[in-house]
């Protein structure tokens, strides 16, 4: 089993910046990467960023391209999302997810194993 956990959600203002945190436990050799999702009230769940743990390529949403960055820290387990320029558009629960597979396109919710409990990003207008 691998247990992730997220940290660094919060309320900030339009343009404001956050960096959030995934801290991964258990089992954890076995990952092939880990990834970043949102749900916004009333809408799916949809992937945000991704990172693999051997070469750390990326991965991101269109959406996010150019203001959010996502990083490793291999010796710790650590995942971290860093969102800058925030609109009010980004409001949602951030989840982290950690998939086995490596032929995983890692954009799709049913390719990953195990996720985290979410934290909270509001951004207010």
């Amino acid at each position: 089993q691998v247990q992730l956990v997220e940290s660094g959600g919060g309320l900030v203002q339009t343009g404001g910046s956050l960096r959030l945190s995934c801290a991964a436990s258990g089992r954890t050799s076995g990952t092939y990467a880990t990834g970043w999702f949102r749900r916004a009230p009333g809408k799916e769940r949809e992937f945000v960023a991704a990172i693999r743990w051997s070469g750390g390529n990326t991965g991101y949403a269109e959406s996010v391209l150019g203001r959010f960055t996502v990083s490793r820290d291999n010796a710790n387990n650590m995942v971290y999302l860093q969102m800058n320029s925030l609109k009010p558009e980004d409001t949602a629960v951030y989840y982290c997810a950690s998939t086995l597979t490596y032929r995983a396109t890692l954009r799709f919710v049913h390719e990953y194993d195990y996720w985290g409990q979410g934290t909270q990003v509001t951004v207010s207008s």
